[in-house]
């Protein structure tokens, strides 16, 4: 087998220096970069109604923390009825049974097409035009009413209102990441004897995971955020302890970096947390980054 042949440099040119192409922008770009950063710290040094010693003293006080705690477990709930409702919606959209995919389509389009905060306004009113909710046999005796004031409670209709409309976003996310796999897929685990729904749950998700986690992770993020919308309907997460604090000593904008640097904190973990899972679940994937490849790049993938 002949060796590769190997390109010669012209005649003349072996010994030339080497130079390197110059980059004015970057230095530009460096320097009003610096300029800012430099105004920024200024403008917090010399401006005492900050009050850096009022946002140490708050940041980690006990009514904020337990609003904190509040936005936490408001944004795993919702995110948990977002991703199960989705994920169902989505296959009810790939469906073959028209009348599942017109229920799905119309869900999507009734959630997403209307602002989430008229749906929690909604769902937190609601007890005004139908007050109990009733269990029964259809057009027939009920056998258990509760009033609706007392089943929907803030924290309910803050679950109902975020999760409702998430679930309409991962549908969608869901149903791209299910069209990314190969019918193939489906069709081979047909032949082998598997049900559609185990080889939905088998083979056609798992595959589809690599496209779901992604936008996934960043509506988990977005999620985090949108919980200070509940500050409408009176529920003390964070943005509405802070509201409450600053209502009281009528210190506004030390009150909102205390809930913003809390916010920062919760998105920089979750955004580390996702880094992770895309690099774990991108092993073993032809073009991952080679630093983190512990084996071949097709070892991870199934014959």
């Amino acid at each position: 087998m002949s060796s590769p042949s190997v390109t010669q440099a012209p005649p003349g040119y072996a010994d030339e220096p080497v130079v390197r192409l110059r980059h004015p922008g970057r230095w530009v770009a460096a320097a009003v970069v610096v300029v800012l950063a430099a105004m920024f710290l200024h403008f917090v040094a010399t401006t005492p109604q900050l009050r850096p010693d009022l946002v140490l003293g708050y940041l980690f006080e006990r009514s904020i923390l337990r609003g904190l705690l509040v936005t936490i477990e408001l944004t795993a709930v919702a995110m948990v009825v977002g991703i199960v409702l989705g994920t169902l919606l989505a296959v009810m959209r790939l469906s073959d049974n028209p009348l599942l995919r017109w229920v799905a389509g119309g869900y999507v389009g009734l959630f997403r097409g209307t602002p989430i905060l008229v749906q929690l306004l909604f769902w937190f009113f609601l007890g005004t035009v139908l007050p109990r909710v009733s269990l029964g046999v259809p057009f027939g005796p009920e056998l258990v009413s509760v009033s609706t004031n007392t089943l929907i409670t803030q924290f309910a209709a803050a679950i109902l209102g975020l999760g409702l409309n998430e679930a309409a976003y991962m549908a969608e996310i869901v149903r791209a990441g299910i069209g990314a796999v190969d019918r193939g897929q489906t069709e081979a685990a047909q032949a082998l004897g598997m049900s559609p729904g185990l080889s939905y749950r088998r083979v056609v998700l798992p595959q589809a995971a690599r496209v779901i986690v992604p936008p996934t992770a960043n509506e988990l993020i977005s999620m985090l955020k949108l919980t200070s919308l509940c500050l409408v309907i009176g529920l003390p997460e964070l943005l509405t302890t802070a509201q409450l604090i600053y209502g009281r000593n009528f210190q506004q904008i030390p009150l909102l970096i205390v809930a913003s640097i809390w916010y920062l904190v919760l998105t920089t973990l979750l955004s580390i947390v996702q880094a992770r899972v895309e690099r774990r679940m991108n092993r073993g994937v032809a073009g991952a980054s080679p630093r983190r490849r512990t084996r071949p790049a097709l070892s991870g993938v199934r014959p």
